[in-house]
C-alpha cells in the first residue's frame, strides 16, 4: 500500500506478529505443563504497536519540536518521509480522500492526519481515542 505501508513498517507494524507467530507453536509441544502460558500468550501482547510510544521516543530525539499529534505534516517529518504537498496528495489519494478535501490543503491535511491515525488504530496501533475524534 505504498506510502502507508512506509509509515506502518517505520513504526513497526509487520515485524512483531511475524514474531508474535513464531513462540507460541515452538512453547505449546516444549512444556504440555504450560497451559497458564497458553492462556497469557504472548502473541496478543506483541501483535499492539506502541505507536504514541515511539513517536514521543522519536519527537524527544528530534531537534525540532514537532507536533504529530495534530499535524501531518510533523507526522511525517517525525517519521523521516517527504512531506511535501505531493507526497501528501499521493498518501490522501492512497486511503481514499474524497475529492473536494484533496482540492484544500487544509482539508485534506486534517482529514489526512485523522484517517492516518485511525488507520493505524485498526492495524493495531495503540492511538488513544482523543486523537481519533
Amino acid at each position: 500500500m505504498g506510502l502507508f505501508s512506509t509509515i506502518m513498517d517505520k513504526l513497526g507494524f509487520g515485524a512483531e506478529p511475524a514474531q508474535a507467530a513464531t513462540p507460541p507453536p515452538a512453547t505449546a509441544p516444549n512444556a504440555p505443563s504450560s497451559p497458564a502460558a497458553a492462556t497469557a500468550p504472548r502473541p496478543a501482547a506483541m501483535s499492539a504497536v506502541d505507536v504514541v510510544g515511539k513517536l514521543e521516543g522519536l519527537a524527544a530525539k528530534n531537534p525540532q519540536q514537532l507536533n504529530w499529534k495534530n499535524s501531518i505534516v510533523d507526522l511525517m517529518k517525525l517519521l523521516g518521509l517527504d512531506s511535501s504537498l505531493n507526497a501528501r496528495k499521493e498518501l490522501a489519494t492512497e486511503l481514499g480522500c474524497p475529492a473536494d478535501k484533496l482540492n484544500d490543503s487544509a482539508q485534506m491535511n486534517t482529514w489526512l492526519h485523522k484517517t492516518v491515525l485511525k488507520k493505524l488504530s485498526e492495524n493495531g496501533g495503540n492511538i488513544p481515542k482523543e486523537l481519533l475524534n
